[in-house]
């Protein structure tokens, strides 16, 4: 992934104007933010050229599509079938992030299941792969604090 030059303060402006409203024309963002339309353009082009910007999708909820509950599996894998495991645990739907991990374990998923009796069947879904030695799993019982970006953001405009 290309990495981002600084972060100046207009650039967090737009970001966090983006974050705000995903969707405005470059037009809006331009005159909310009191620069020439070229200007937020050109912005933008480079903010995703640098990877910054990601995506403009929908950020979704799982638990309005009936998937309240959340929990966190930490995996131990045999040597060697980290591909493979990969794969398994991608093709598992209520599988929504996978991470490679120091400490304890190997892997961390965020997995979402229907109900508490929901998750058991998720786990055993992600656990019968021959690569997975080990689970280790803990149920999230709220989330004070929602993943987030703009706090960084806004620190790299003042770096």
């Amino acid at each position: 992934m290309p990495t981002a030059p600084g972060i100046d303060p207009l650039d967090a402006a737009l970001l966090a104007l983006l974050a705000e409203e995903p969707r405005p024309g470059v037009l809006e963002c331009s005159r909310r933010l009191g620069v020439a339309r070229g200007t937020v353009q050109a912005r933008l082009d480079r903010l995703r050229a640098n990877g910054v910007i990601r995506s403009t999708a929908p950020q979704l909820d799982p638990a309005a599509l009936g998937y309240p509950v959340t929990a966190f599996a930490t995996l131990e894998i045999s040597q060697g079938q980290g591909a493979d495991v990969r794969a398994h645990l991608a093709s598992v739907p209520e599988v929504l992030e996978l991470h490679t991990i120091t400490g304890q374990g190997d892997m961390l998923c965020r997995i979402v299941a229907r109900s508490n009796a929901d998750l058991q069947r998720v786990i055993d879904r992600v656990v019968g792969f021959d690569g997975i030695v080990r689970a280790s799993t803990a149920i999230a019982l709220e989330n004070p604090v929602p993943f987030r970006v703009l706090p960084l953001v806004e620190q790299a405009a003042g770096d």
